[in-house]
């Protein structure tokens, strides 16, 4: 396999990742909350899933950060929105705030990583 073939590769594996992560964050979010794992702290939850998502898309689309930063934020726009229509969860301003404090935090996280590969490799 070339080097093209394996980044092309490498690329779809982190957006299948990412879609995966993203229905199970939709799934989570939707379901009681009683029934959803949690770090004990509702923003805390927020944070870490975004964070992930933010990760995941960095990865995926290494070139377009600022674009899929802000498709996760109008995600998680639209979580907040189905959670309004649903009767055990709330849609509340502050959880996207807590989604945009995770989003640059998995970018951070994200950029650290690459700069700890490329010093390695290097």
């Amino acid at each position: 396999m070339t080097v093209w073939g394996r980044v092309a590769a490498r690329v779809t594996l982190w957006r299948w990742l990412l879609a995966v992560a993203m229905l199970a964050l939709l799934t989570l979010s939707l379901m009681p909350a009683a029934l959803s794992p949690s770090t004990g702290w509702d923003k805390g939850n927020h944070a870490l899933g975004f964070a992930v998502l933010a990760l995941l898309a960095h990865w995926a689309w290494p070139t377009h950060t600022p674009r899929t930063l802000l498709a996760l934020l109008g995600y998680g726009a639209l979580i907040e929105i189905l959670q309004s229509l649903t009767p055990d969860r709330l849609a509340e301003w502050s959880d996207l705030w807590a989604d945009s404090t995770g989003l640059l935090i998995g970018v951070v996280l994200a950029s650290m990583v690459e700069r700890l590969v490329a010093t390695r490799s290097s």
